[in-house]
C-alpha cells in the first residue's frame, strides 16, 4: 500500500474525524440541485464513501435500494449506528467485487472522497469498477478539487450581519441603517484582508507546483490533520471519464449560484451517464 494511501486510510479512522463526519447534517446547494435532477424515486443507489452518512438520509429516501459503502471500519460503524436499518459494509471504492455487475442506477461519491483514492491506479480501478456495477445509462456523480483554485472571494453573510445589529437595537430605530452601515464596511474590510491574505498564501502554496500548471496532480490538504488529494480540471476530468466509457450530463463549481472561474472555484461537481454499447451494437446488427 502506497504511503499516501495508508496516510489517508489513518487519518478517516481516526475516531475523532468519523465523530465529525457523523455530525455533518446537510447537502451543499450543487449537491441539492444535482441530486433532485439526476437520481429520480426508486433508483437503486451506491454511496461510495459514505463516511459519517451525510448524504444518507436524502439518498435513502430517494432509493429503492440504498448501499453505503466506506474502508474506514470507524465509519461504517458511526453510519450503523445513526441508521440501523439500512444497509452499511466495509470496502475499498477500487474493489467492489462483493456488489454485481450492472446493479445500480447511480452511484455517489461525494465530498471530493474520490479525490482521495490515491495512488492514479488506484483512482483508476475505483471509476472502472464504478461503470461496471452500474446499469447501461447509469449515473456517476462525485466532486473533485480544482488545482487551480488560488483566490479567495471577498465574501461575507449579509443575512448574519443584519440579524447581529439586531441584536444590538431594534431595526425600527432610526440609527440602525447607520449600525448596520458601520458593521458592514468593518466587515468588508476584514473579508478584503482575509481575502488578499488568503489568496496571497494560497498563490505562493501552490503556483510553482506541477498540478497547477498540468491541470492534474497530487496534493496535501491539511484537512482533518493531512490527507493527500488527487486534483484535475474540468477539461482533465471530462477526458479521463471519456476514455472510461463515461459522457458528461453536467459540471459545476462548488461556489454556486455564483458563476465560476478557474482560479476561484475550490471543487467541481460532475454528472456523468455510462455509455450503453449494446445499443450501438444493436443499431449495426
Amino acid at each position: 500500500m502506497a504511503l499516501e494511501e495508508t496516510a489517508n486510510l489513518r487519518t478517516y479512522r481516526a475516531p475523532e474525524v468519523a465523530s465529525h463526519y457523523a455530525a455533518l447534517n446537510y447537502l451543499t446547494p450543487c449537491e441539492q440541485l444535482l441530486f433532485r435532477t439526476y437520481l429520480r424515486p426508486g433508483m437503486s443507489v451506491l454511496d461510495l464513501g459514505v463516511g459519517g452518512g451525510r448524504t444518507t438520509p436524502y439518498l435513502s429516501r430517494v432509493a429503492s435500494r440504498y448501499v453505503g459503502v466506506d474502508y474506514s471500519e470507524t465509519m461504517i460503524h458511526a453510519c450503523r449506528r445513526k441508521f440501523p436499518n439500512l444497509s452499511f459494509f466495509l470496502a475499498d471504492a477500487a474493489d467492489l467485487s462483493a456488489l454485481e455487475n450492472a446493479s445500480f442506477d447511480a452511484v455517489v461519491f461525494s465530498y471530493n472522497g474520490l479525490d482521495s483514492v490515491v495512488p492514479d491506479q488506484k483512482r483508476l480501478r475505483c471509476l472502472r469498477e464504478c461503470r461496471r456495477v452500474l446499469r447501461a445509462d447509469g449515473v456517476l456523480v462525485f466532486s473533485s478539487h480544482n488545482p487551480r483554485s488560488i483566490l479567495l472571494r471577498v465574501d461575507w453573510d449579509r443575512k448574519r450581519l443584519r440579524a447581529f445589529a439586531r441584536t444590538l437595537l431594534s431595526s425600527r430605530s432610526p440609527l440602525f441603517p447607520l449600525v448596520v452601515g458601520g458593521l458592514t464596511m468593518t466587515k468588508a474590510t476584514h473579508a478584503f484582508i482575509r481575502s488578499v491574505t488568503g489568496s496571497a498564501l494560497r498563490t505562493i502554496r501552490n503556483l510553482p507546483l506541477a498540478a497547477f500548471w498540468r491541470g492534474e496532480g497530487n496534493l496535501y490538504d491539511p484537512v482533518d490533520g493531512g490527507i493527500t488529494v488527487h486534483c484535475s480540471t474540468p477539461k482533465r476530468v471530462v477526458a479521463e471519464l471519456a476514455q472510461l466509457d463515461f459522457r458528461l450530463l453536467q459540471s459545476m463549481g462548488d461556489d454556486y449560484p455564483r458563476h465560476s472561474h478557474s482560479l476561484l472555484t475550490d471543487w467541481y461537481y460532475y454528472v456523468f451517464s455510462k455509455i450503453d454499447h449494446s445499443m450501438d451494437r444493436k443499431s449495426c446488427a
